[in-house]
């Protein structure tokens, strides 16, 4: 049989279209999640510089794909048919992030549009704990929050934020000290729970590190529109301290993905051993545990309560924090020395206990960071979609450093690795919308 031209279009003419038609996709879904308000039909023409017909084309697939919903018209103010607003769809495409941390576990189910659809969190102790059993647990959490989704929604699977180095492309966990593990492949645990079908949406398709993911929550208001913090050193501070560089709204994850490991600087080469076989790491001043050991409290003490006995000027704890903010200067100051990313967002327990931390903070930064005469270093709380600025008192005087301190927060709404986890597969869809869509 001849293989003649009549009619027929090449292999190499129909990838080309479909090609084209998959960057217009995604420029449509960027375009729409990008806007801080709805946008019309002849909005995105004139944005995209696509013919108004072909944008009518492309948006009723991304209608019928379950990408973008339509509201009312808009009020019209002169001739012609009234606009049709566009927006993220809601309760179409969900996904699932979840967080195992050495003092909690929690899982957040997010549609596109960011809406938290159903979540879980319950506080626990995991240091030094056995892989298998809290991953069989993280299974039946799984269950328990997919089982509470709406009817009719489609699952993209799960990401699993891990307070480790994580093997870019396998997923598997090399070490996470603060839990004990090393060398775990957490999506074959998780999948191979018990009887029954597979999990579905409850499937780990990515696993990732907590600081990174968390920052991803931060960088963004809600999936695809992108938040006022462009540029940030994210801090996760809770047993152990990690970070994430975010340069332009994207996290620097690093050749392998082990970027950011913040808590294992070396503060004193003559410092306490640290649990990663190294001394005097920034972890062994500023973690949970070691300001607790330090103001002599009970290692179940909350950050909530640590701060309240601060600010009662309890000594123990005055001084360790004060310790644990100077440490947290002078490891601070030598990565913004070395990447010029002046902004410093706190989030887990160092947010929680920002207003104590800051202040023995600043004069280390001021002091050591070489640009600060000409930009100042900027602290700032960690919030889904964070843009805080502002000076703020703290300890007494007006901190030179400017700083926004956030109000309190229900424990769940600081699970930020597991928001950023499910915006990471739901940017994932986002990127490739064509995927989700029918062949034309």
């Amino acid at each position: 049989m001849g293989h003649g031209s009549g009619g027929r279009r090449s292999a190499a003419e129909n990838a080309g279209q479909a090609s084209l038609r998959a960057s217009n996709l995604r420029l449509i879904v960027t375009l729409v999640y990008a806007a801080d308000e709805p946008i019309s039909r002849a909005d995105l023409s004139v944005a995209s510089g696509l013919t108004r017909s072909t944008v009518s084309r492309l948006t009723e697939d991304l209608l019928q794909a379950g990408f973008l919903r339509e509201l009312g018209p808009a009020r019209i103010t002169g001739p012609g048919r009234p606009a049709v607003p566009l927006a993220p769809a809601t309760g179409t495409l969900v996904a699932t992030g979840a967080e195992i941390a050495p003092a909690h576990v929690a899982v957040r189910s997010v549609d596109l549009s960011g809406r938290v659809l159903a979540e879980h969190w319950h506080d626990t102790d995991l240091m030094g704990s056995d892989a298998e059993v809290v991953l069989g647990d993280l299974g039946v959490s799984l269950r328990t929050v997919h089982a509470r989704l709406p009817d009719g929604v489609r699952p993209l699977g799960t990401a699993l934020a891990l307070p480790g180095l994580v093997e870019q492309g396998s997923g598997r966990l090399l070490q996470a000290p603060n839990l004990g593990w090393r060398d775990v492949v957490p999506a074959r645990l998780v999948r191979g729970l018990g009887p029954g079908p597979r999990l579905g949406a409850g499937d780990v398709v990515h696993v990732g590190n907590e600081a990174d993911l968390a920052a991803t929550a931060v960088a963004q208001t809600r999936p695809g529109h992108p938040s006022a913090l462009r540029d940030m050193i994210y801090l996760s501070g809770e047993v152990g301290i990690g970070a994430a560089v975010v340069r332009e709204g994207a996290v620097l994850a690093g050749r392998h993905g082990w970027a950011g490991e913040v808590g294992h600087l070396t503060v004193d080469v003559s410092g306490p051993l640290c649990r990663c076989g190294s001394s005097g790491c920034l972890e062994q001043y500023a973690g949970r545990p070691a300001i607790l050991r330090a103001a002599g409290l009970p290692e179940h003490t909350t950050p909530a309560e640590l701060a309240r006995l601060a600010d009662t000027d309890h000594p123990g704890a005055r001084q360790a924090l004060h310790r644990a903010g100077g440490a947290l200067g002078i490891a601070l100051a030598g990565v913004i020395n070395l990447l010029d990313v002046p902004t410093v967002v706190l989030g887990g327990d160092l947010g929680l206990l920002a207003r104590h931390l800051i202040p023995a903070a600043e004069p280390e930064l001021v002091r050591r960071v070489l640009s600060a005469r000409w930009v100042p270093p900027r602290m700032v709380v960690a919030h889904p979609g964070s843009a805080l600025t502002g000076d703020v008192p703290t300890g007494g005087a007006t901190s030179r450093v400017p700083v926004a301190l956030a109000p309190p927060v229900e424990a769940a709404e600081l699970s930020l690795a597991a928001t950023g986890a499910a915006y990471h597969l739901l940017g994932r869809a986002l990127d490739r919308p064509d995927q989700q869509l029918p062949l034309p």
